[in-house]
């Protein structure tokens, strides 16, 4: 099935009026109304029409999202709408699970189907996944070497395989040894890592350590460590360790945060309840205790030194920090892009990153194939718990955050047969029973009248029955709801028709199924209309005025034929929008037959995927008209014998 998506221009005035107008209100209200805050949002007008996109494409909107549109070019698959607004960027990997475990526990997904709200699919990921998206480097393998070395001579190879003039520390410091000072941050270096500067964003408040001495080779080393807790103020400050050179430990203090505590982190830190509940110790405590123990030509080192500081609310006038292995790498690469972020297309989203001094966040229980990166904070995780935790508390703190679940994906088999009786669940959905009807009805009419409510994919006479019944099996979903919201009890050539689902193990949670499918942030605002003529496009245009907040058609053709079916699907700016058009379509004017859409367009383009089971009973197909009659006369019409009540009826 190809489909054909158009963007309607809308009249902003004439709208606003007829939008003033259904609500009862003079069309002045609407213009004096407060603008609402803008937010950063996708729209998803230029989607493709398989809703599938390709690793690049999805890189072409990270390096947007970080760069801006005035150095790298728009992404050409979608639109990112007020991207000066956007503050941060979560990337969320579930390792392991795809469409399938979404589809086949789509209600258990409530959180997701809410948070996120539009869906497309990805192709299989390859084992480079993480470096065609991001840019993460993987580690080089040493499974070459013949598994008969062993000992001291598999180490003396590995050792002579080695290429020492790759390593950054190598680079940048050469192979002997060297003092202190050579390896201490430097103020830029400081700054492209977030340190807490005298005169950086949200440091005014930050106290200074007076540290700001001149530093020497024999200059005194000091190791720090905080634990922290979540709070309804952000991150603050549980324990402190300070080390001195020889292991002595100088300082070793439990704090009593000043605001609520949300999440004591326990998982990470120890701290508990019971253990901060006597503690008197506050954060200005430690920081009077901190000027006091450091002297002014002290270097401090430590793991996420740079959190430490900014928990402990400190800048430095001239802070001097070891420089980690990461850092370091950093010191080894050319330098370039101080003044600013370079216009280079081919530059991978960690790159993009690294030009404009942002930090990029990575959460993860699979770390051991990644190499390490300047500017990629990496925490690893014992487990998928802990990973949410996590990214709780990290996560607000980087402009660029990559979250990273594992779980262990279907066998093989087992996807297939899951997959194929989807396809037979969904069939089931989209297909009713309709009936009694009387033995002679007009096949024509009622083939008509289903037919009205969207594309049929059969229409089938059961056999099982003494009265004529119907399997009417759609092909979209929409229009077997409307079947049954609409025709279900009506008259029909003096008989009342039931429609109704088949009852199977597929269909008993349909109704609940339905209701949520109709909730869904990608359905909301898109309506389905059926009964469409060969002018209803040109018509709709004509109208538009009528529709305010009309933002595109999406009209399904037949793939051999290329026309336009009786059915499409109205994307519009808001719920509220498309109720208003769904009522005008319903009425006289239009004539036409809808609801809120259903199917959200991944899940259709999923669907056509995968084979499809038959879910139709057994029984006759409804044939040609020249055929009918032959039908009937051999299976429906069976003369009855002529009773005594019978010859009085006439009959």
């Amino acid at each position: 099935m190809e489909q054909e998506t158009e963007a309607v221009p809308r009249k902003r005035k004439e709208a606003d009026s007829a939008l003033a107008t259904e609500l009862g209100r003079p069309p002045w209200d609407l213009e004096d109304k407060q603008p609402k805050a803008k937010k950063a949002r996708l729209s998803t007008i230029l989607f493709p029409e398989t809703c599938e996109v390709t690793h690049r494409q999805l890189c072409e909107l990270l390096k947007y999202a970080v760069l801006g549109k005035s150095t790298v070019p728009k992404p050409s698959w979608c639109q990112l709408l007020h991207p000066n607004h956007l503050s941060s960027v979560v990337i969320f990997i579930l390792k392991g699970m795809s469409q399938l475990h979404f589809y086949k526990f789509y209600l258990e997904f409530r959180f997701l189907r809410k948070t996120f709200k539009h869906k497309f699919s990805l192709p299989p990921p390859t084992s480079d996944f993480l470096f065609d998206i991001i840019g993460l480097q993987k580690k080089k393998s040493t499974r070459g070497f013949p598994r008969t070395i062993e000992g001291p001579l598999m180490s003396a190879v590995l050792k002579s395989s080695t290429n020492l003039q790759n390593d950054p520390i190598i680079q940048k410091y050469g192979c002997e040894k060297v003092g202190l000072t050579r390896c201490l941050l430097t103020k830029e270096e400081m700054k492209t890592f977030h340190f807490p500067l005298e005169g950086s964003p949200n440091c005014e408040n930050f106290i200074l350590t007076k540290c700001d001495g001149s530093i020497t080779d024999s200059s005194p080393l000091f190791g720090l460590d905080c634990e922290m807790c979540l709070t309804s103020k952000g991150r603050e400050l549980t324990h402190i360790s300070l080390v001195a050179e020889g292991g002595h430990c100088i300082m070793d203090e439990l704090v009593k945060p000043d605001f609520k505590i949300l999440n004591y982190l326990t998982s990470f830190s120890g701290i508990t309840k019971k253990i901060l509940n006597p503690v008197t110790t506050k954060l200005k405590d430690v920081q009077k205790l901190l000027r006091k123990l450091l002297p002014p030509d002290a270097v401090l080192v430590g793991h996420s030194l740079d959190s430490d500081l900014r928990v402990l609310q400190i800048a430095e006038l001239n802070l001097e920090a070891l420089a980690s292995h990461e850092e370091l790498k950093a010191a080894s690469q050319e330098p370039g892009n101080k003044g600013g972020p370079t216009e280079c297309p081919n530059m991978s989203v960690l790159e993009c990153l690294d030009s404009v001094g942002q930090k990029l966040l990575f959460l993860t229980r699979d770390i051991d194939e990644l190499s390490s990166s300047r500017n990629c904070q990496t925490i690893r995780c014992s487990s998928n718990k802990e990973v949410l935790e996590q990214a709780r508390v990290e996560v607000p703190l980087f402009p660029f955050n990559i979250v990273q679940f594992s779980f262990k994906p279907f066998s093989p088999i087992l996807a297939e047969e899951m997959k194929k009786r989807m396809k037979t669940k969904w069939t089931e959905m989209s297909t009713v029973y309709a009936g009694p009807f009387i033995k002679n009805c007009n096949i024509e009419a009622v083939k008509k009248m289903f037919n009205s409510l969207g594309p049929v994919e059969s229409i089938t006479l059961v056999l099982e029955t003494y009265m004529p019944h119907f399997c009417i099996q759609y092909e979209v979903l929409e229009a077997a709801q409307l079947a049954i919201e609409t025709m279900n009890g009506i008259l029909v050539e003096d008989s009342y028709i039931r429609v109704h689902r088949p009852v199977t193990e597929f269909t008993l949670e349909c109704d609940i199924l339905v209701h949520e499918l109709e909730q869904d942030s990608e359905n909301q605002g898109i309506i389905y209309v059926a009964g469409l003529g060969e002018t209803f496009k040109e018509h709709l245009l004509d109208q538009s005025s009528l529709f305010p907040g009309l933002e595109a058609v999406i009209l399904p053709k037949d793939v051999k034929s290329r026309k336009q079916k009786n059915y499409c699907f109205l994307k519009f700016k808001t719920r509220d929008n498309a109720q208003v058009a769904l009522e005008i379509f319903k009425g006289k004017d239009w004539k036409l037959k809808g609801r809120h859409a259903l199917t959200p367009r991944h899940l259709q383009a999923w669907l056509k995927d995968i084979h499809p089971e038959p879910a139709t009973p057994s029984g006759l197909q409804i044939v040609p008209p020249l055929l009918e009659k032959h039908v009937f006369q051999h299976f429906w019409i069976t003369p009855r014998p002529r009773t005594d009540e019978n010859k009085r009826r006439g009959k």
